[in-house]
């Protein structure tokens, strides 16, 4: 049997819609069928070739939602179960970064769309033990942000420190509108930094609840205890420290980032943080699943069918969206179902 994929040939692309066997599971894995998988600013990363090490050919997508369909060797899950898949795909496990809990800087790290096979597929293998299981609250559309975009903001918020009242965010894209509903129940104050003229994306944050949304160049008129920057341009980077109190934090949530430009040290002084954020842990991803199936957080999605990969990926290039873009795949046929979610 075959299935239908959108695969990453050599660098500047386009995707390649084409028909692969579809795989078998081996020990440790499950085959899911994709119900959905969201695209992420990340699989422009990918297509442009700034990551280091790209290995052709590839399937990218990291944000899946699937259906067990068949387990590999020492797996037992239900076939029919819904599980997630994000970016984090393996770490060893043993060595001094997964045995302190920080698995995301594992050294022999593998991550799932870039060096593993991803999701804009019709189906995909999966490790069991990096998968998450999803809330029945949530359409496969609906949750598939959650699992880049949403672990991503969760984990840059955690790293903006406790006790904030007010956030400042650059970028208001995926991720920052998923953040923001988090930091909004958690009673801190957002401030959306946007493009200039980008009223979509302005609005889109006024409606989720921003005290004050403008662009980039200017000032909230307020000093803000942090701020995560999701953008990936350097030089928002001093902008961002100028904006941030004494002791605040400044925390860049992409992969990727174009070179920061000098900046006086004045800027950073006063014990003010500049970190990043590198990927994510299995840890983030049960913590975060759990509050935002529990808060109720919300995903705003733009869906296209797998052939329409490429539309996607320029909509997002392009700025056209407000949320996060999603491909949903053909429901199964009534045979499928019969077959696989007895």
């Amino acid at each position: 049997m075959s299935m239908k994929v959108m695969v990453l040939e050599k660098q500047g692309g386009p995707l390649q819609y084409k028909e692969r066997p579809i795989p078998t599971p081996g020990v440790g894995q499950v085959l899911l069928k994709v119900e959905a998988c969201a695209v992420c600013r990340t699989d422009l990363h990918l297509l442009n070739g700034e990551l280091p090490d790209i290995r052709y050919p590839i399937i990218p997508g990291h944000e899946i939602i699937g259906r067990v369909v068949e387990c590999g060797p020492g797996v037992t899950l239900t076939k029919g179960e819904r599980l997630g898949v994000p970016w984090l795909g393996y770490s060893c496990g043993e060595c001094r970064y997964c045995l302190q809990g920080k698995e995301n800087l594992c050294d022999q790290a593998r991550f799932t769309g870039y060096q593993i096979d991803g999701g804009f597929a019709e189906y995909t293998l999966a490790d069991h033990r990096f998968c998450f299981t999803i809330s029945a609250t949530y359409s496969a559309a609906e949750a598939a942000p959650l699992m880049c975009a949403g672990l991503i903001g969760y984990r840059s918020l955690v790293m903006c420190g406790e006790g904030l009242q007010s956030l400042g965010i650059y970028g208001f894209g995926a991720a920052a509108h998923i953040v923001a509903q988090v930091a909004k129940r958690q009673g801190i104050k957002v401030y959306a930094f946007t493009r200039p003229g980008d009223e979509a994306s302005q609005r889109f944050a006024q409606h989720l609840g921003a005290a004050w949304v403008g662009s980039a160049e200017q000032s909230p008129g307020v000093m803000l205890d942090a701020a995560i920057i999701f953008a990936p341009v350097g030089e928002l980077v001093p902008i961002a420290l100028r904006a941030v109190r004494k002791g605040g934090a400044v925390v860049c949530g992409g992969i990727y980032m174009s070179d920061i430009p000098s900046f006086p040290y004045a800027l950073l002084w006063g014990e003010r943080q500049l970190r990043s954020v590198a990927n994510l842990t299995r840890q983030d991803g049960r913590a975060f699943l759990s509050l935002a199936s529990e808060a109720m957080i919300q995903t705003r999605t733009t869906c296209y069918p797998l052939h329409a990969a490429n539309e996607a990926l320029v909509d997002l290039r392009e700025g056209k969206l407000t949320g996060a873009a999603v491909l949903v795949m053909e429901p199964p046929s009534a045979s499928e179902i019969n077959d696989v979610y007895p």
